[in-house]
Parts: C-alpha cells; structure tokens; sequence
C-alpha cells in the first residue's frame, strides 16, 4: 500500500480523527496477532525474550547487567632490570672495559612496571581466567571487582601454549559467568566483548562472530581462536566475549592492529572449551599437559601436492621428524602428509598442531597418511610437550663448538610472521644466546635467522647441526644472518 507524507500541521480535525481511526484499528489488530502469539507460545524463552528487546530498540542491556559483575579488571607489577642509559650495540662492554661502572655508566638497576589486562570469574569461590601476558612475570596482582571491590589475587597455573592463567582471590559467593559450549557457536552469532581497554574502565563494546577455527595466525602455538570484528582493544586482554544470552563463548586474547595499534575489527579469542579443558588441567596437575608429536609440519601447497601424490591440498606435510621423539619412535617418515588424526580429517598444519596440543600425553593416536600414492594408518603414543629447557638441550650445539651457548629452533611461517619476515625465509631461528658466549660477543642475538654457516646453507635444525659440527674445533664459524630482513655477516 503506497503511503502519502502529509505536513500534520495543515490537516483538518477531521483528517486527525480519521488518523486516530486508523491507528486504533492497526491497534487492535497488533494486539490480537500478539495475543494469538502469546496462547501459543504462553512461555518464551529466555532467548527469544532478549532478543525481543533487542529488537525493541533496547539493546542488550538486561545481558550486560547479568554479565558485568562477573567481568574484573586486573593490574599487575613486576620489577624489571634497566640501564640507565640506552647505548648502541656493544658499546657499554666497550666503555665498560675501560671506565668500569663509574663515569656515568650505572649498572642496571630494577624498577617497578605496571600493566592493565582483565579477567573473568568462574567459579564462586574467587578462580578467575584470564590470559598468560596478562599476569606474565608479575610479582603482584591485583584485581578490582564491578562493585570496586579490590584482591590481591594469588597465580594458580599458566599455560604459555594457548596464553591463558587461572587466579585465586580469597572469598565465596562471587557473580560467575555460566560457561557455553564454544563448538556450538557459529559465524553471524551475536558477541559481546567486555573488559578493560586502554584502562579507562569496564567498557562493552558489540559485534559478531566473525569466523571460527583460526590459526595459523603465529599469535599462539596452540591456535583454535574465535574471530569477531566485537571492538577489542589493549586492555581487553583476558576479558569476555559472551553470547546474545551472556553466556562466556571466549577469552579475548588479540587483536590485529594497524599503525595506530587499536581496533581494526578484527579481534580474537580463546574458544571457552579449550580455555575449560587448561583451567582442569591447572587444577588437577598445576599445569597444563599437551600431547607432543615431535614433527615440523607444513602446510600442503598444489606444487606440494603434486610431488607427494595426493590429490588435494588438504593435510599436514611432515617436513622433519625431532630426534627420539614420539614420531621418531613410531613408522611416520619425512614426507608422509598426514591427511587425518583419529579418523577426523586434517586441513592443515595448524590444524594439526591444534588438535595434537589438545590431546593428552601417553595417548596412542591413528595418524592416517599418505605416502607414495598409497594411504597407510601409522599408531603413535604422544609424549608431554617439552619444556623451553628440555628443548634448548634438544636444540644447542655441540659444547666444544664455538657456537656453545646458542639455541636455534626451526623457522616456522608463524615464527617468520612474528619476526614480520618474508614467508619464504629459510633458516633457523636464534631463540636465546647466552650472554658469556663467544657468539654474544660476536653480536648473535635472539630472533636472528641464520642461513648459513660457513658458506653453506641450512633450511633446518637437521642442516644446521650437521653444519656447525664438520666445523674445526677451535677455527671460527662464519655465520650468514638475517635480521629483520638485511643480512649480515659473523665471525664466532
């Protein structure tokens, strides 16, 4: 029915009861069809009745008011060491040899620094989740309730792998958050987010799911994020995103940022499950145990497709196997593409990671592979993923080499995404140097790609350790290294 825009002003008396006619009329005839409504469905749910009022025009606001008083703020300190002065790359040994620590050159001396992140309570006892950068290293936390209420709040267990920790505060009866299943949420749903951005108090902000199952992002080494374009800033770390009902669906962890480092819309969060399943394991062994397969896998490109003779690019290629690790104890050999992990298909390589880190340790797996054309089952018995200490042991050079006191670990896409290097960067990547080292002194630093060693080139831990040891004992090592993406040459 086409409608005409009168000017209200200029119509007769008559004209307004004829309105007044109409609109009583359109009235009743609401009235009934609701009241027909109403007699079928004489009990709405929950659901239905928020998201009538969010049709209403009222938002979400009986969602938050449930919500809120379970979402927390969290400040942290921790003393850290600093010099007093900034000095160029070698130099404050340089002075120091000849001035000592005196002449203006202090030692580096401890100071205070702070950090806002958030948190969610889950448990009427006072256990808290939030994420692992939130609390890492704090020497004290402190957490302020909705009501400003303020705890200390004691650090139960982290787990590093997916960024998540769990805290204790001391009391009963706090507002929780009832958990959802976070398999069950799909991309479109609604999603709220809620902590402590920019520190400047709780703030909500509204949005969607945006996609689920992400990874490969290099964010975390067990990735299963859900994605939500819901505004999450710095500060929002370890706070909510909950469903149209208020239900935890995630832990916000991350955000892709541009220049300005805020919002983008693009954020993302640990799945509530995988969150749960870390918060038991926290509780029941005081940390967080993760299945440990021992392989570098990468993902299958056509090109690779083709050469290894599957049929598509789905699954996981194994590109090296760790020494006397779990896949080296088992059939699985260089090359295999394992297609799926207890008969669930296997996408990728994160995929891979995701689902092996969630799976406890001593648990026999089926990896289904493919090799030369041929599909083959091959059982392998997870071990406990290795500690940094265990795989520095695992990944250091020989002791009487000259690059004793180096740590090197495969450049994954992930790490060279991290290091904000080109993808198709080889090498091996320098995860600690140890500061007495002849290397330290040479100038190897942390977060350098080496891409050869004496002239020849290393793609892997394999070529690398084969490489530093036909070096001579005593003779220096010529290292080619990149460093955010200029190379340069060292003499060790």
């Amino acid at each position: 029915m086409e409608l005409e825009v009168v000017d209200m002003r200029s119509e007769s008396f008559r004209g307004r009861r004829w309105m007044a006619a109409v609109a009583m009329v359109a009235a009743m005839a609401v009235t009934g069809f609701y009241g027909l409504r109403a007699a079928e469905n004489p009990a709405p749910t929950i659901k239905t009745a928020l998201r009538s009022e969010a049709a209403a025009g009222r938002g979400y606001s009986a969602v938050v008011k449930r919500v809120v008083p379970a979402v927390v703020n969290i400040s942290t300190s921790k003393m850290v060491k600093q010099t007093a002065m900034d000095m160029p790359d070698g130099s404050d040994n340089m002075f120091r040899q000849f001035f000592g620590n005196g002449r203006g050159f202090e030692a580096p001396r401890p100071h205070s620094e702070k950090a806002l992140g958030s948190g969610v309570i889950i448990s009427p006892q006072g256990y808290i989740l939030t994420n692992n950068h939130v609390v890492d290293g704090a020497t004290v936390v402190t957490v302020t309730l909705h009501d400003k209420r303020e705890f200390k709040a004691r650090v139960v267990g982290t787990d590093q792998r997916t960024d998540i920790a769990v805290l204790k505060i001391d009391g009963s009866n706090f507002p929780v958050l009832t958990l959802a299943d976070s398999s069950k949420v799909e991309v479109g749903d609604i999603a709220l987010a809620i902590g402590n951005p920019f520190g400047v108090g709780q703030t909500v902000t509204a949005g969607i799911v945006s996609a689920t199952g992400r990874g490969n992002l290099g964010i975390e080494q067990v990735e299963d994020f859900i994605q939500t374009d819901a505004p999450i800033n710095p500060g929002n770390s370890g706070g909510a995103l909950v469903d149209d009902e208020g239900h935890l669906i995630g832990i916000n962890t991350a955000i892709l940022a541009g220049n300005s480092g805020g919002n983008q819309g693009i954020g993302f969060a640990v799945p509530i499950n995988m969150a749960r399943h870390d918060m038991d394991e926290i509780l029941a062994h005081g940390k967080v145990q993760h299945g440990y397969l021992g392989i570098l896998p990468q993902d299958v490109t056509p090109a690779l497709a083709k050469a290894f003779q599957v049929n598509d690019t789905n699954g996981a290629l194994v590109g090296e196997i760790t020494p006397d690790s779990p896949a080296a104890h088992s059939s699985l050999k260089q090359g295999d593409v394992i297609v799926a992990l207890n008969g669930q298909p296997i996408t990728d390589a994160s995929q891979l990671r995701t689902r092996i880190g969630m799976l406890d340790p001593n648990q026999t797996v089926t990896l289904k592979v493919m090799r030369n054309g041929s599909a083959l089952d091959v059982p392998v018995t997870l071990g406990d993923y290795p500690t940094k200490e265990e795989r520095a042991s695992i990944n250091k050079p020989e002791s009487d080499s000259s690059l004793q006191g180096v740590t090197v670990e495969n450049l994954t896409p992930d790490t060279a995404q991290e290091l904000k290097l080109p993808a198709t960067t080889k090498g091996v990547v320098v995860s600690e140097v140890d500061p007495a080292s002849h290397a330290a002194d040479a100038g190897l630093k942390p977060g350098d790609v080496i891409q050869q060693v004496n002239h020849q080139a290393v793609t892997n831990m394999r070529e690398f350790t084969q490489a530093v040891g036909a070096s001579k004992k005593d003779d220096s090592v010529l290292l080619l290294v990149d460093r955010g993406g200029n190379t340069l040459f060292l003499a060790v």
